[in-house]
């Protein structure tokens, strides 16, 4: 069974984006963006290309970090505070650009998830049996839990570089969710898949939040993704937010129908 063991004392919001502006020279990237993620949820970020959504998924994650603004997560904040660091405190994270190692396989790819974990050092490790394998035996039993949750049982021996599209996003998932974070980014989920899978990713990103207890922060084009399994939604354009909400309320705001779907007057 997967347990979450970087759960925290509870928190009402698991993380605060606090008037952030990112730029790059003299583009920016952000302006003043402000929102706040509740425990649990499933948190969508939406906006045309080149709206700011995975500039703000790297700042949160480390990667970026903003001229002005801050970033709390469980009421701390992550100022100064590398990816590494966002890691073990519980911030995983998927890229829309598949990271796996494609020589590996599914279960080496997501045995990496949990090398932040590994407590052996050189010497403790030289007592294999002593030491290093209990331990490598622990994580690997947890691998194997999260095999079994997202079905990748058939495929946990393939090198991950022979498996489809939708099959690789699957495991890029599972790394993620191999160092048990408290929160989770994902940029593009469902990005390149057919139907199926994209309503199996779906139902996995659910069970995130009912079953792992999980907060998502998510990146996604597809609206009726957005629309069934968002609990809030905010809306970029051009690093500036516009709107924010429940979903219906988001697609019912005519500065979205304007700069995300087209003129109001020309939606149907």
């Amino acid at each position: 069974m997967i347990t979450n063991t970087n759960r925290s004392p509870e928190v009402e919001y698991v993380l605060t984006s606090e008037n952030v502006s990112l730029r790059f020279g003299g583009i920016k990237a952000l302006t003043d963006v402000s929102f706040r993620v509740r425990r649990g949820e499933t948190f969508s970020i939406i906006g045309m290309n080149g709206a700011g959504k995975t500039s703000m998924l790297n700042c949160i994650s480390g990667r970026y970090k903003p001229q002005e603004g801050e970033i709390i997560y469980l009421g701390k904040s992550l100022k100064g505070k590398s990816i590494n660091s966002r890691a073990q405190l519980g911030i995983g994270r998927t890229f829309q650009n598949l990271a796996l190692f494609g020589h590996m396989s599914v279960l080496d790819n997501i045995m990496v998830g949990r090398h932040h974990m590994l407590k052996n050092n050189f010497l403790t490790g030289s007592l294999y049996w002593f030491g290093a394998r209990q331990e490598e035996l622990r994580h690997r039993a947890k691998v194997e839990d999260i095999i079994d949750f997202l079905e990748l049982q058939q495929v946990r021996h393939a090198q991950a570089g022979t498996l489809s599209y939708g099959l690789r996003k699957r495991v890029e998932l599972a790394r993620a969710i191999a160092i048990e974070p408290e929160l989770i980014l994902l940029d593009e989920p469902m990005a390149g898949m057919n139907l199926e899978e994209k309503e199996d990713m779906a139902r996995y990103i659910n069970d995130l939040n009912a079953e792992l207890g999980m907060t998502v922060i998510m990146i996604e084009h597809d609206m009726g993704v957005v629309m069934d399994i968002s609990d809030h939604v905010v809306v970029l354009d051009f690093g500036c937010k516009i709107a924010e909400g429940s979903p219906a309320e988001v697609m019912d705001d005519d500065k979205v129908k304007d700069a995300y779907l087209g003129k109001a007057e020309n939606i149907a």
